[in-house]
């Protein structure tokens, strides 16, 4: 992490559990080189754990995409549509 000593002091997880319980969503891209795929999803793991602990497993999404570091948006306009009351039509353009 960028920031002076947050790395050593709160991981990924830790600062998603901040916005809990609200809706929270991940993209990885299988070729981003910001980190490994299996890195990511430990962190991940970690925050869906607290979720299904309360329930609210259907509140955290992780999508997969075969892509670099970007934003792909294919599960992520579902997910805002599902969640936050955004309009949504199907193919990932906003109504």
């Amino acid at each position: 992490m960028p920031y002076f000593n947050m790395g050593n002091t709160f991981d990924y997880a830790e600062m998603a559990y901040l916005i809990f319980p609200r809706p929270f969503m991940v993209e990885r891209g299988h070729h981003d080189q910001v980190s490994q795929d299996r890195l990511v999803a430990y962190e991940y793991a970690k925050v869906l754990w607290l979720y299904v602990q309360f329930g609210l497993a259907d509140r955290t999404q992780m999508e997969y995409f075969n892509g670099g570091h970007t934003i792909n948006g294919e599960g992520t306009f579902e997910f805002l549509s599902k969640h936050l009351d955004w309009p949504y039509l199907s193919g990932g353009l906003p109504k």
